[in-house]
């Protein structure tokens, strides 16, 4: 494991009951359909991002916001979190294998619709 890279442990294989206020799986899904929590999936599909990287990617979120979108996905083991040991420190952020298949359909929905919105700005 890579110092300074924050990973949590994701328990499989268990039964959740997505309708009870304290299964894990509702909170995950909660941190995802955030306001911000679904921008910072799709901005780290395709590259790992500093914070201002991310911040810069997704107008109109604060850094307070960003900050606190990316300590839930850490949290949920969707995002890792690697810090650079420098003056002033690095922070990197990418997607885990889980935060890889979660984004997944994210991005797929994404691109449905702006393609969609694309053929109708033609039309």
């Amino acid at each position: 494991m890579t110092e300074g890279v924050q990973h949590r442990r994701v328990e499989t294989g268990g039964r959740y009951d997505v309708f009870h206020t304290d299964c894990l799986a509702r909170d995950v899904v909660d941190h995802v359909t955030s306001r911000w929590g679904v921008w910072v999936l799709i901005s780290l599909r395709r590259n790992d991002l500093r914070f201002y990287e991310l911040r810069e990617s997704i107008q109109g979120i604060s850094e307070k916001m960003l900050a606190q979108t990316l300590r839930a996905l850490v949290d949920d083991g969707l995002v890792w979190r690697k810090v650079e040991p420098t003056t002033p420190p690095q922070v990197t952020y990418g997607l885990t294998e889980f935060g890889r298949d979660v984004g997944e359909p994210l991005t797929e929905l994404f691109d449905r619709i702006t393609s969609r919105l694309s053929a109708l700005d033609t039309a």
